[in-house]
């Protein structure tokens, strides 16, 4: 199974599943940005890495838009050299519009981490040619209000099929990927890997969050970053 057919299988299971409140509205990226999304498994993932790093899942501004992990718009279109039309979910939040490309905000977390990418191996190309990154979950979830929902706050009533998926489609591509490290972005996400993963030989670490909510990440996430994939015996 190629990265493609991963993706695609994830988006279609996920895509069956029904939320309830507090959440009203449910963004699948991989359906409606599908066209970027391939463009960044096809030029971006393609043969082994030594590094995968795995977020949460994707924010409003980032991946929801533009169908790439941590996707802030200028990151990838302006560095990755990724930009394609991108479409609509079925029921949108008037307060978290899908824009695309077009859209002006920017994701704080993917420029804090993509800024880091480029500053440390300066061409994608280089980055790519250890590093790849990925989402564990590909949904985006809102309240009415339009706050953003993280996957950890899901009941395991409403997570048990959605982490079922995400936790297949992970052991898929690190089994297909064959990476030394797998490095959850967040404590999450290295909560996620060590069931997914379970087994298989790679070694498992963490980073911290780049979001704003982070204490830590406002106050250097990229040293931080760095000083944390160095623990986990990630040579930088």
């Amino acid at each position: 199974m190629d990265l493609s057919s991963i993706s695609d299988r994830l988006a279609s299971t996920v895509d069956r599943l029904k939320f309830s409140q507090p959440i009203t509205h449910v963004y699948n990226p991989l359906v409606y940005a599908r066209r970027s999304h391939h463009e960044y498994l096809n030029r971006y993932g393609q043969g082994s890495r030594e590094i995968i790093l795995v977020g949460m899942n994707p924010g409003p501004w980032g991946m929801a838009q533009t169908g790439v992990p941590f996707g802030d718009i200028r990151m990838v279109r302006d560095w990755m050299g990724i930009e394609a039309p991108v479409a609509h979910p079925p029921q949108e939040h008037p307060k978290r519009p899908i824009q695309g490309f077009e859209c002006t905000k920017s994701e704080v977390s993917g420029t804090r981490l993509w800024g880091w990418a480029k500053e440390r191996y300066a061409t994608p190309a280089r980055f790519f040619a250890r590093y790849f990154v990925h989402n564990y979950c590909p949904l985006c979830f809102m309240e009415e209000s339009g706050k953003n929902f993280t996957p950890d706050k899901l009941p395991k009533t409403l997570s048990k099929s959605l982490f079922a998926a995400c936790n297949e489609a992970l052991r898929a591509l690190v089994e297909l990927q064959q990476p030394k490290f797998v490095v959850g972005v967040g404590a999450f996400a290295e909560g996620r890997l060590c069931e997914a993963l379970a087994g298989l030989p790679c070694t498992i670490g963490r980073i911290p969050h780049p979001s704003p909510a982070s204490p830590l990440a406002n106050r250097g996430w990229a040293q931080a970053a760095e000083e944390a994939l160095k623990a986990t015996g990630v040579p930088v």
